[in-house]
């Protein structure tokens, strides 16, 4: 992706079925659970302002050992209950198999048909991994006791996960989760297209057909980003550092670049055939709603004067 391609264009219109073959991309967001009633009530309507993207899946996160494990549950049977796809996170570091099996059990009560399966990060001072020290430990735990009731994600990393001794054995482990059962992935954030293309050649070479979603995270400031990014080992390209770092304290114009990014990369895994897009709205429904107006997905949306 080269800057000068960022001159602002005029909303690329995607026909059903342009791209993945004779399949049209499949759109879904993520959010967090609230602490509070109000939290959830909130956020059910940004989540109402986001349906006109006719997303296929709300997901919702879930916290280290389990320490949202109740707001996660709340959030997803309100979002039922308003009649959304609901998807829980559900993530094993820390847990025992009691633990894992009954929050599946919960869930198979409540007629939840899709999990985002998940290793997760163990909590600071903690050393005891639990039952379950990879994800496709938990994916093949989840078909043990449920067979095929979930439609299983997993998560992905075209940069390669931060923890993984090599981009081979990263590959590898990704492989190892497909293997054990899992349906589809969602990758992890990126601002570099080709390294999710290499990422999904790689897997296809190991002889991994599933649907392997690009995650979309729309920039909403400078500061926020470099700290996701540290965490998660993501990467901003340096160009695109350097041009937001000059901007300084202008929170407006780091989200007008940001826009102008997000949507040329949007534009480009679309065209190149990408399964879909996983957003990452960070509980916010402006900047995932403009990036869709300006690729044609939906016919309303904001100015970038009205998003800063």
């Amino acid at each position: 992706m080269q800057q000068s391609n960022l001159i602002p264009a005029p909303p690329l219109s995607l026909k059903e079925g342009e791209c993945c073959g004779n399949a049209a991309p499949v759109f879904s967001l993520e959010f967090f659970p609230p602490k509070t009633q109000e939290g959830i009530d909130k956020l059910i309507r940004i989540q109402r302002e986001l349906q006109c993207l006719r997303p296929a899946f709300c997901s919702v996160t879930f916290g280290a050992c389990g320490s949202t494990r109740e707001g996660t549950l709340d959030m997803v049977l309100a979002m039922k209950r308003d009649g959304q796809n609901a998807t829980p996170h559900l993530s094993c570091i820390g847990a025992s198999k009691a633990q894992i099996h009954d929050i599946i059990d919960h869930y198979l009560a409540h007629d939840i048909q899709h999990l985002v399966a998940l290793r997760g990060d163990l909590p600071s001072g903690t050393f005891d991994t639990g039952a379950f020290r990879y994800a496709a430990e938990l994916v093949a735990f989840i078909r043990e006791i449920s067979g095929d009731h979930f439609h299983i994600e997993v998560a992905a990393y075209p940069e390669v996960h931060p923890q993984a001794t090599s981009a081979e054995d990263d590959l590898r482990y990704f492989k190892r989760k497909i293997d054990a059962g899992a349906d589809s992935a969602i990758t992890q954030y990126f601002y570099n297209a080709e390294a999710y293309w290499s990422f999904v050649d790689a897997c296809a070479a190991l002889g991994v057909t599933a649907p392997i979603v690009p995650g979309i995270m729309p920039i909403m400031s400078f500061s926020r980003l470099s700290r996701f990014s540290e965490m998660c080992g993501a990467e901003i390209p340096r160009w695109i550092r350097r041009r937001m770092e000059g901007y300084g304290d202008d929170l407006a114009s780091v989200r007008a670049f940001g826009l102008d990014i997000v949507t040329d990369l949007c534009a480009r895994l679309l065209e190149r055939g990408a399964p879909g897009l996983h957003f990452y709205t960070l509980n916010q429904a402006e900047l995932t709603l403009e990036i869709c107006r300006r690729l044609g997905l939906v016919t309303t949306g904001l100015n970038v004067s009205e998003v800063s």
